[in-house]
């Protein structure tokens, strides 16, 4: 594979995933619905300007590729009415997995979410770290319409042959981001919504292109995040504060991330190499 396809790529990942497969000698074939098209794109290549609820826009960004990574959909919660982010972000994924079946790609690497495994844990998770078993536990349209999504990977995987990898993302922080972590160490309740978690979007970037190059077949979802936690307490001090009911499952480091990443470093041999302390 040659040449990968990136949709959403003007936003915070989607940058770094273009910039992170160009340097690994990657041909990426770009778009968006947001951001400088064509020549006066800022990302090193054209950038095409695609409406992928509309699948004819979404088999034209993808003609021409033998992968695709695909990031775009509205990206959190309240950013839109819940039941639009839900139809939106569904109709998109499906136009674009579909396209891919269609146009025979090789692979599909696609950004699903931490929020699937119960994200805001406004009810306590059930153990901790979380790790992939934890799913499905939906509490917003958005996270919704992830789930659903991941269904659709099985089964369009299963149609097609194609390999499909989602990545189910923390919170990503580029390294201008970190200047604001110091207002998080007061307040360990302030994060409590994904167990203190983040990925470094360089290591989010490694990531797609790791579920690209890997050796799979059939359908994978793993979570993706930083070897640490956001904050510089322990994180069974935080989790015995935060969350006091809820027990460790194994022992585990002083910052170690409560969002379980070995999925994803046996699956992928993803390896995260940033964290918010290397900028303090």
């Amino acid at each position: 594979m040659t040449t990968v396809a990136v949709t959403g790529a003007f936003g915070k990942a989607g940058q770094a995933v273009v910039a992170e497969l160009l340097g690994h000698g990657y041909t990426v074939l770009a778009s968006d619905v947001v951001g400088p098209a064509g020549g006066d794109s800022p990302l090193g290549v054209d950038m095409m300007h695609a409406d992928l609820t509309d699948y004819g826009q979404a088999l034209e960004a993808l003609a021409g590729a033998d992968a695709v990574v695909h990031l775009a959909n509205i990206p959190s919660p309240g950013r839109a009415p819940a039941p639009h982010t839900f139809t939106q972000n569904t109709t998109m994924n499906a136009n674009v997995f579909l396209a891919a079946q269609r146009l025979g790609l090789k692979r599909v690497a696609w950004a699903s979410s931490e929020t699937t495994l119960g994200l805001p844990f406004d009810v306590p998770p059930r153990y901790a770290p979380v790790d992939e078993e934890h799913f499905p536990l939906p509490t917003s349209t958005y996270a919704l319409s992830k789930v659903v999504t991941e269904q659709l990977a099985a089964h369009i995987s299963a149609w097609s042959g194609i390999p499909f990898v989602g990545l189910r993302l923390s919170n990503i922080f580029r390294p201008e981001d970190y200047a604001r972590v110091a207002d998080f160490q007061g307040d360990a309740p302030l994060r409590r919504w994904n167990l203190w978690g983040y990925i470094d979007v360089r290591d989010a970037a490694t990531a797609f292109r790791l579920a690209i190059e890997a050796d799979v077949t059939g359908s994978h979802n793993v979570i993706i995040a930083a070897a640490d936690t956001i904050m510089d307490r322990p994180s069974a001090d935080l989790l015995a504060e935060v969350f006091p009911g809820v027990a460790l499952s194994r022992e585990i480091g002083e910052h170690e991330t409560l969002l379980a990443i070995r999925g994803a470093r046996d699956l992928l041999g993803y390896v995260p190499q940033h964290s918010w302390r290397d900028h303090a």
